[in-house]
């Protein structure tokens, strides 16, 4: 009997930003496996069941969905955001080829969500516009001294930077460690914006000069987006500014 796997991105926590495919395979799934928050955010049926792990758990939760859709059983992988972007999706795909070859006959859908960054920029204006990238400030699985790296040669090349886990109890000098790097090669006056749960009730989206950046400012449930030498700021009188970057650029100065 072969099973369906499907790893799902809620979103960044709003329910009206979990798009129609995603809440589809929720509703044709009867297992759920995840991170606790994230599966408290679905309603489900009395049909269905939930198995939350812990946060820092992706690759032993893979392993047990995989097992439980070879079994038979129609199973979901919750994530927030987009399960590809530092997510589920990555775990699932390395289980799958480490694993027996039961797993690799097993019919896996990965279903996109809206990723912080988008939500974030959304919010701020279009930060985005023009190129960019996302670096996970998490050491966890890659050392710090390929994350610095990475912080030196994207703002060097002109691109602005979406920085994913920027800071927790286990790790609480990355961001401004990051914040400092950037100083060094990006001006002082660069705008930062701080995303801290998009469309959901407790959000703050805060915009400030780099030389302002303060980690202290963002946690977990952060994503911070730094600009490029291009990105531009337009004040509006008795509303929140916005934040783009020019859809035409020149070399980085």
């Amino acid at each position: 009997m072969t099973g369906k796997l499907f790893v799902v991105g809620t979103g960044p926590g709003s329910p009206e930003q979990t798009t129609p495919e995603a809440l589809a395979a929720i509703a044709a799934s009867h297992v759920f496996f995840g991170y606790g928050p994230y599966l408290d955010r679905l309603s489900l049926r009395d049909d269905q069941r939930r198995v939350a792990s812990d946060n820092r758990e992706e690759l032993a939760r893979a392993k047990d969905a995989l097992m439980t859709a070879a079994s038979g059983e129609a199973v979901c992988v919750v994530s927030g955001g987009d399960p590809g972007v530092f997510a589920m999706a990555a775990a699932v795909c390395e289980a799958i080829e480490a694993g027996p070859p039961a797993w690799r006959a097993l019919e896996v859908t990965m279903v996109p969500g809206v990723t912080a960054m988008l939500a974030v920029a959304a919010r701020a204006g279009a930060p985005l516009g023009h190129d960019f990238c996302a670096i996970s400030l998490s050491d966890n699985l890659k050392p710090w001294t390929v994350i610095e790296a990475r912080l030196r040669a994207v703002a060097g090349a002109g691109l602005v930077i979406a920085l994913y886990n920027p800071i927790s109890k286990a790790r609480p000098w990355q961001l401004g460690t990051a914040f400092a790097i950037l100083r060094e090669e990006l001006p002082w006056t660069t705008p930062v914006i701080f995303g801290r749960a998009a469309g959901r009730p407790d959000e703050n989206i805060r915009v400030v000069s780099l030389a302002d950046a303060d980690p202290a400012t963002a946690d977990m449930a952060t994503c911070v987006i730094i600009g490029s030498h291009e990105t531009r700021v337009i004040e509006r009188p008795g509303l929140a500014p916005l934040v783009y970057s020019p859809r035409s650029i020149g070399e980085p100065k």
